[in-house]
């Protein structure tokens, strides 16, 4: 089997060090793996495959003789150096939005979309969390008949803002136990028993880009331009994984059945009425559910009440590993397994 040198771009942070546990756990065949990090990380070291590796710090020259580069990085970074990967000749995979509105370069779900990551010029990138986690939900029945619209509400963890949101909301939950006031850094206010309807900032149309990019990268990973879509993204006060309530419209009336039929069909995708927990049967997932786990689950499927040809559901995915670490690792299985 042949063995590939990857590096990882942003390797101590949250979604760095879930990319290294997904190349083990995937199985991808490494040959050497490279940590890369700032300067201030240099020289720590990290665990892979029962091995201990330094962590090297990330400079314009760290690229040579790389297969590719696994990027989780902020976007200003990955622009900084993604000339120096695509130099190198290795193929960068960067979970930062510097890419991914760029025409050139594939937004890739690996169930979706896959192919489109062979069409790449030396970068491809990760779609937005929320978004990864509703496609995945709605793209088997997108199968059935196209999507033209979708109105979604995201619900999504303070983990999704990185370390520092873990730790304020863990913060603010012992300051108010200790009857003092929560400090908000990361967030605009308190999250602790609270949720916060806004995350990014605003665009000329009054929606985040946060919330545009469930429409803009939508229509590109489901290569449907028309796509309508209205969001509001929200940060709620839990710790991990992303839910998002999904109304859909397509071209044809997709009945209940058939919307469960293709759900359990879909790669990647459980249906929550079909299994039983420690809880018992429900036909709904939540956040617990499907955190520390790729598979994104979907409940309570019901018809749209305002238009027959609408589509009402609800799911629930893990915005580190499927909305980020894991999709990457998912999109190099696919161009190695090709």
């Amino acid at each position: 089997m042949k063995e590939y040198n990857i590096a990882v771009l942003g390797a101590t942070g949250v979604v760095g060090q879930q990319m290294i546990q997904a190349l083990e756990e995937y199985g991808i065949p490494v040959r050497t793996l490279l940590p890369l990090a700032s300067a201030r990380s240099a020289g720590k070291k990290i665990s892979f495959r029962g091995k201990e590796i330094e962590i090297k710090e990330a400079t314009s020259e760290s690229f040579a003789g790389m297969d590719y580069v696994l990027g989780a990085v902020e976007a200003s970074e990955s622009r900084e150096f993604a000339p120096h990967i695509v130099r190198s000749g290795a193929v960068y995979i960067d979970n930062s939005s510097a890419f991914r509105m760029d025409p050139t370069v594939p937004l890739v779900v690996p169930e979706i979309n896959g192919d489109d990551a062979f069409r790449n010029n030396g970068i491809i990138a990760n779609p937005n969390c929320s978004t990864v986690i509703t496609l995945m939900a709605v793209a088997g029945i997108c199968k059935i008949s196209p999507i033209k619209t979708m109105i979604a509400s995201t619900y999504q963890a303070v983990s999704g803002a990185g370390i520092n949101g873990l730790r304020e909301l863990e913060a603010q939950n012992r300051a108010l136990a200790a009857g003092a006031k929560p400090e908000a850094k990361v967030f605009p206010t308190q999250i602790a028993e609270n949720v916060i309807p806004y995350i990014s900032s605003y665009t000329e149309n009054l929606y985040t880009a946060e919330e545009m990019k469930m429409q803009n990268e939508g229509r590109k990973i489901l290569h449907l331009p028309e796509l309508g879509v209205t969001c509001t993204c929200v940060r709620v006060p839990v710790m991990r994984s992303h839910s998002i309530s999904v109304v859909i419209r397509t071209e044809r009336k997709v009945s209940i059945d058939e919307a469960k039929a293709a759900v359990r069909a879909f790669p990647g995708c459980i249906l929550a009425e079909d299994i039983t927990d420690e809880w018992g049967k429900r036909d709904y997932p939540t956040p617990l559910d499907t955190s520390g786990i790729d598979t994104v689950m979907v409940g309570r499927i019901r018809e749209d009440l305002t238009d027959p040809n609408g589509l009402a559901l609800w799911c629930c995915g893990d915005q580190i590993r499927k909305g980020a670490a894991s999709n990457a690792v998912q999109i190099l299985r696919h161009l190695i397994s090709g």
